[in-house]
């Protein structure tokens, strides 16, 4: 009930709920193909045959938009899972065994903190093949960093604590008292920063879409849907227009849901 009292958590919900909605009933809700071509209606705008207008090719731009919520969505969930599990994984290790491995594991996260996100990123992609994988592991690979020094720090202070304790001198090994007792109580940061992140990696997607090096066409997504429409920004706004303000509205969703689960998990 907590959650239903913390206005910043419904309304994020309520957002992410919808955008998910939409994602799984894509092709029961899309009312056209999103790849299909018809010349002869290239660059209408919004009309009751084509409610968010068409594109330079006559594609439906509200079809586009909805196909293109599931690569979105995709991508930011699975990217933001790699970030925990690598983060997890380092943190828990170097908070929990401290000494020389904390530091050897925790000078490699500074050594990355380094390195320009966009750039490493712009390398990786450069040398591989843009994809919609790609773009998840790279997004998920450039991103843990954060998800680390948190773990890491949350581990620091539950390691002494009195369950830790018992738990050690009952004979579990160190594996079991990292994941079975110590990473389940801090699980509550995580999921905060958890689901900050999935709207941040939706951003890099669709920065990198729109650099040309994200998901490539003629799969939609938001990102390339808007580079698409460059040469077309000042006779055809709706293009510009729609997708921007979904990413804008997604990112503030996830935003909103991720401070509201800070304030009611902090109570």
């Amino acid at each position: 009930m907590r959650f239903l009292h913390n206005r910043m958590f419904v309304s994020g919900a309520l957002i992410v709920g919808t955008l998910a909605v939409t994602a799984l009933a894509a092709p029961l809700i899309a009312p056209h193909d999103p790849n299909a071509i018809h010349m002869n209606d290239a660059l209408l705008g919004p009309s009751r045959e084509y409610i968010l207008g068409t594109d330079q090719l006559g594609r439906d731009l509200l079809s586009r938009i909805i196909f293109g919520t599931r690569i979105s969505l995709s991508i930011g969930f699975i990217a933001v899972g790699i970030s925990v599990i690598i983060g997890g994984v380092l943190g828990a290790v170097a908070g929990y065994y401290g000494g020389r491995i904390d530091g050897l594991i925790m000078r490699f996260v500074d050594a990355m903190f380094c390195f320009p996100t966009i750039f490493l990123m712009l390398a990786i992609i450069a040398i591989l093949e843009p994809n919609i994988f790609t773009i998840m592991v790279v997004i998920g690979l450039t991103s843990w960093m954060g998800m680390a020094r948190l773990i890491r720090a949350e581990v620091l202070s539950l390691k002494e604590r009195e369950f830790v304790q018992a738990a050690r001198a009952l004979g579990a090994g160190d594996l079991r008292i990292i994941f079975r007792h110590i990473v389940p109580n801090a699980i509550n940061p995580v999921l905060v920063n958890a689901t900050l992140g999935v709207g941040g990696a939706i951003l890099v997607e669709a920065g990198l879409s729109f650099l040309g090096l994200g998901v490539q066409p003629p799969t939609p997504s938001w990102g390339n849907i808007l580079i698409e429409a460059k040469v077309t920004l000042g006779s055809a706004w709706w293009i510009t227009l729609f997708p921007g303000l979904l990413i804008l509205i997604t990112v503030l969703g996830y935003n909103l849901l991720g401070e509201g689960l800070r304030d009611v998990l902090s109570e």
